[in-house]
């Protein structure tokens, strides 16, 4: 007798090798693989400019990128005692312009010379719902507390989506002709737009992405959450956020479906060294324990040599 549904996600035609370089865009839950990537170890340049929820504002955002289109005095405003942008996350909000400044194309051009040699691009999508600025005709990335009746907010048909995602898939690879794009739709649920409005927002982008035509690949985190993982334990205190397990449960699927079979023996002695380090000896002068430490020195420096970027 079965109590649940599971999801049975494919494996994927093309598997992203230890060696691959990943560069993603988009909501808080691309955050979460970002961790899991950070932790085995992979090359990943995730979220330069902090979440992004909406598809016009990752188009706009990889748009800067692929052609190094800088930001100045003109993108910004000054609000609250603080230099802010609409089309960026208030992390970067600073008292200076020229800080600002500095600080956000800094990270363009870092994040165009990773996208040139990426092979993969992960994009998640949170919300359908954008915020049009009335005074300059722009939808907004954040609004940054400015008055709601400055704006005007909207919900993009799944047209207007996939003509946005089509627009994103050019702009990479115009960048990077080779570069393999994966697609999800956050898991997150923006409940503050309401039950029926989240799920009208959800239904846009799911049905957007799956009217491209073009090679992508599509991971299926919302429903791992909203059909697999259907019990509010799986959820942090506001019930909106998945919890860790979660995280780790919908990793699980994504690694076996996604992840060569070859980067596995290496993400488990990652596993391993990581949590040998995080040992706390009760001794530690002894001869036990520092030739504990000495072997476990030996095995960093050999996959060191082998995978460059690898630090501990």
């Amino acid at each position: 007798m079965k109590f649940r549904t599971i999801i049975e996600v494919p494996e994927s035609s093309e598997k992203i090798a230890y060696q691959d370089k990943i560069f993603g865009l988009g909501s808080c839950f691309v955050t979460n693989i970002q961790n899991k990537l950070d932790y085995y170890q992979f090359q990943n340049h995730i979220n330069p400019f902090g979440t992004v929820f909406n598809p016009v504002s990752i188009r706009k955002l990889l748009k800067r990128v692929v052609n190094q289109e800088l930001f100045n005095e003109q993108d910004l405003f000054f609000h609250q005692s603080l230099w802010k942008s609409f089309d960026l996350h208030s992390e970067f909000n600073r008292t200076d312009k020229i800080d600002y400044l500095q600080a956000i194309n800094d990270k363009i051009n870092r994040a165009n010379q990773f996208l040139k040699t990426a092979d993969w691009l992960f994009l998640t999508f949170g919300t359908a719902w954008v915020y049009h600025h009335k005074k300059t005709g722009e939808i907004v990335n954040n609004c940054h507390k400015v008055p709601q009746k400055e704006f005007d907010k909207i919900i993009l048909t799944p047209t207007e989506i996939a003509d946005e995602l089509k627009n994103i898939i050019q702009l990479a690879r115009k960048a990077n002709p080779k570069i393999k794009i994966l697609m999800s739709i956050s898991p997150v649920r923006h409940l503050k737009n309401g039950f029926v409005e989240n799920q009208r927002s959800k239904s846009h982008l799911i049905t957007a992405v799956h009217a491209l035509k073009d090679a992508i690949y599509y991971f299926p985190s919302y429903e791992i959450l909203m059909d697999d993982l259907r019990d509010y334990r799986f959820y942090k205190d506001d019930y909106i956020h998945p919890n860790q397990l979660a995280i780790n449960y919908i990793w699980k699927i994504f690694s076996e479906s996604i992840i060569s079979s070859k980067a596995m023996p290496i993400m488990k002695q990652i596993d391993r060294i990581r949590q040998s380090l995080a040992h706390k000896s009760f001794n530690p002068g002894s001869m036990q324990n520092l030739h504990r430490m000495s072997k476990l020195q030996a095995e960093i420096t050999a996959m060191q040599q082998k995978y460059k970027w690898i630090t501990f």
